[in-house]
This record gives C-alpha cells, structure tokens and sequence, in this order.
C-alpha cells in the first residue's frame, strides 16, 4: 500500500489540511490509492521499502506456501515409501595369463597362449562383464532361480573401480535376508552363463577345426596310397634305401677297380714266369702233377737208366752196333711208355703231351708251383672281376631306373611328414584349446559374498530431512533478497548514471 502526501499550492496563504497540520491544527490527511493501482510493474520489479512493516503478511504467506510444497510431499513419501535393503558383493579378475604346450616326438610342437585380459587396450573384460551381469536373460535366470516374477526383480547396480580388476555389485531387496538372496541368485545366474558362454566358444572352436581336421587326415592317407603305391611298383621303400643302394654300388664300383688293378699285378706275375720256364700253367700244372705220380716216376728212373745205357753204348760202338741199337730200342720203349702214362694221367692230348717235361723237374718244381698256384690265383681274380662286372652293371641299370621313383618317393614322404606333422598339430592344437576355457572370457572370482544388510537404504530419511532443510533454507534466502530488493536495485541505478 502507497502512502503520498498532497502537495502544497503555489500562492495565497496556505489553509491546505496539510498546513494546517504542519502548523498544529489538525491531523495531516492521507491519500490511499487501490491495491489495483498500487501494483505496478515497477512496484514488483522493485519492491517496497525495507522497513514497510505492511510487506510482511505477504512474504509470510509466501514463506508458508513454499514449506507446504517442499514437506508435504516429503513427509509423504517418508511415511509412505516401502523399505528397501541392499545388498553388496565384489568380484576381481586375475590378471595373469595361462599358457600350454605340447611336444610330440618326431612331430612337431603345439602350443597354446592366452593373453592377460588386460594386454589389450581395446577390449575391457571388466566393461564386458559389467554388461553381462545386468543382462535380460540373467536377471531372468536369476529371478527364475527365487521363484519371482521378473518385474520384481530389480535390476542391480553395477560399478567399476578404476585401476582394478575389481566389479561392485549392490542390488535391493523388500529385506536383508532377501536383498541377500538376491544377489546369490544373481551370481549363481552369471556364472552359469559364464560357463555356458565358455562351452559354446569351446564347442564352437571344436566344430569349426573339425573340417580342416578331416581334410588334413584326408591329405595324410591320399599321400599314403601314393607311397604304397610306387612303393608296390618299384619296390623301392624309401629314398634311403636308394641311398643305401647307390653307396653300395660305388663301393662295388671301388672294389672292382681294386680286383682290376691286382688282376693284372697278378696276370704281369704270371707272364714274367711263363716267360722264364717257357711253359704254360696247364702245362706245369700236368708236369707237376705227373711227376707226382709214382708209377710215372719209376719210369722215368728207368728211361734215365736206359738212357744213360744208350750213351755209354753210343760212346762205345758205332750207331749201327747191335749194342747201341738195343740200347736205343729200350730207352724209345721206355719213353713210350711215360708218355703213355703221362697222358693217363694228365689228360693231355699227344701234342700236350709232346710238350711236357719227361726228366725230372728238380729244382724247378717250387717255380713251376709258383706258375701255378699264380695262374690259380688269376683265374680267382678274373671270374671275381667279370662277377663284380656284372653285379656293377646290374646295379648301374637298377638305380638309373630308380631314379625318377626315388625323386618322387622323396618327395611324396616329405609331402606326408608334412601332412603328418600337420595333422598331428592340429590335433594336439584342438586338445590344448580345450584346456584354455578363460581365452575369450577371464577368469573371474568371488572377492567379497553377498552381504546381509544391516539397515535399510531407502527410504533415507537423514538425507530429505537434509535436502527439506537446504530447500527451505533456500526458499528463506530467496524471500530475504526479494524484500532487499530496492535498496540493491537504487544502488545498481545509482552506479549506472555517471556512466
């Protein structure tokens, strides 16, 4: 309400009420306009005076208004809001990784390696996690494990601590024992999706190597066939044993070019005497042999009887003496008779025979048994020779023919131990993949159970009393400063004017 004074006039003797009353005589009048009036665009944005007592009712019934709107609702929902418990659990995830590895003799080596799940900076096993446990189907899992409906299980709220492996988890229940419960069946519900999860990736992987696996024992028996194939045609078993048999031809080889060297020592040896005795080996070899006969010894004794008769006969007479004509009678009957005995027992033809050595050999036996026993050893040498000469051209022949099979038995055994080793890799392979279930999804471990609440969280009833306390604080601040307004706004005009 505006209190305005009537102005003066400007002549004659004031006898206005207001001077009057300035003079003593009578109370001063006071003009009153409308509320309608009174309230101004500029009243409202500048308020009234600080000390206008008038103001009050207005900023308390304001003051009143603002209270009832910040604790009515809140004492309401204070009296009316149900109790709700919380229940809090830990998990961590191990940072180390895991690795295996699998030697097969003659084989090859097969190896598995999982990473630690923090090596890589583009994939956060724990956000994985994170995600995983508020999922549909394990909040289902979970309320299907307590026997309620999903609606009324509430999803959990999950957080990451920073710089850890560590997940918290806080889930609500309508008590302490069932906020407990439920964070049971949450975990029960995730690890069983964990390990589902596990098995699938396992099943998966082993379903997948199954083709390739089959085409690697496909490749290992096809190449088989091949080897026993040109194995069956040219009985050749492995490119070792063309190996073993090309060594054994060149040492053949070397063996007939040592026998060919003493072969003609031993032909040279035999010349040399042949040439001294003038005689041959079969020759001396009958001469030696039929003076070893007796019978042709105790003729030859009586042909040098006869013949030693026969030259004193002849030293005695002349050659038509009756004398020297017996004498020489005797000795040709005598020497016929050797000679017929030589050949029964040589063998000889008479030619051969004409050409033996009827006197006794004396010295010259030991050469004529050098000529021979030489001779033997030359014949020895040569059938050994023409032997090892056809062994060598049989073997030449044999390996010139394997040649082409041996190249490609060599190449068909490598092609299999390549296939083989392969093979046997991915096997081993697919086995150890089946020991690394934490590849794709950690290890993950229970650091802290499911904690029994001890109070309930919601409704906080020290926190609105809290937040009804700062809105009414607040709502007082605003009314304070809506009832100091026009001195602040006359000091703002009054600092804006020199300007």
């Amino acid at each position: 309400m505006f209190i305005q004074r009537a102005p003066k006039a400007p002549s004659a003797p004031d006898l206005s009420p207001g001077a009057a009353a300035a003079h003593g005589k009578w109370p001063v009048p006071q003009v009153i306009r409308s509320p309608l009036r009174a309230l101004t665009f500029r009243r409202l944005l500048r308020g009234g005076r600080p000390n206008d007592a008038g103001r009050l009712p207005r900023y308390a019934g304001f003051f009143l208004l603002g209270a009832a709107a910040i604790w009515a609702p809140l004492t309401g929902y204070l009296q009316t809001a149900p109790l709700r418990y919380s229940s809090e659990m830990s998990l961590i995830l191990p940072g180390a990784g895991a690795s295996a590895s699998v030697n097969l003799s003659e084989i090859g080596q097969a190896s598995s390696y999982a990473d630690s799940p923090y090596a890589s900076s583009a994939i956060s096993p724990t956000v994985t996690y994170q995600r995983l446990i508020g999922a549909d189907r394990i909040l289902d899992s979970a309320a299907e494990r307590l026997g309620i409906a999903r609606r009324s299980f509430w999803a959990p709220r999950v957080e990451l601590i920073d710089q850890t492996g560590m997940i918290q988890i806080r889930i609500t229940g309508v008590s302490p024992e069932d906020a407990q419960a439920r964070g049971d069946a949450l975990l029960d519900a995730f690890f069983a999706e964990i390990d589902a999860l596990r098995e699938d990736e396992l099943t998966v992987r082993e379903t997948g190597g199954v083709g390739a696996i089959e085409d690697y024992r496909a490749s290992v028996a096809a190449t088989r066939v091949q080897i026993e194939t040109l194995q069956r045609e040219t009985g050749l078993i492995s490119a070792a044993q063309y190996d073993e048999l090309v060594s054994e031809t060149n040492a053949l080889a070397r063996r007939l070019a040592t026998q060919r060297t003493a072969l003609q020592e031993q032909t040279e040896a035999v010349r040399a005497l042949e040439s001294a005795l003038d005689v041959t080996p079969q020759i001396a070899a009958a001469t030696l042999r039929l003076h070893a006969d007796s019978e042709f010894a105790a003729l030859i004794e009586e042909m040098s009887a006869q013949a030693a008769a026969l030259a004193e006969a002849e030293s005695r007479f002349g050659p038509n003496h009756p004398v020297v004509l017996d004498a020489r009678a005797g000795h040709g009957a005598t020497r016929d008779m050797a000679r017929l005995r030589a050949a029964t027992v040589t063998g000889l033809a008479d030619a051969h025979v004409a050409q033996l050595d009827l006197a006794p050999i004396g010295g010259r036996a030991a050469l004529l048994a050098d000529l021979v026993e030489l001779s033997s050893l030359r014949q020895g040498l040569a059938a050994e020779v023409a032997s090892l000469e056809e062994r060598l051209a049989a073997d030449e022949a044999r390996i010139a023919a394997l040649l082409t099979p041996a190249a490609q038995l060599e190449d068909l055994q490598r092609d299999f131990q390549v296939a083989e080793a392969v093979f046997a890799s991915a096997m081993a392979r697919a086995e150890t993949t089946k020991s690394d279930r934490y590849a794709s999804y950690p290890l993950v471990q229970v650091l802290e159970n499911p904690s029994l609440p001890q109070g309930p969280s919601s409704p906080r009833t020290k926190l609105a009393m809290a937040a009804g306390i700062a809105a009414t604080m607040m709502l007082l601040f605003g009314l304070l400063l809506g009832w100091l307004r026009r001195p602040l706004i006359d000091k703002l005009i009054v600092r804006a004017e020199p300007e």
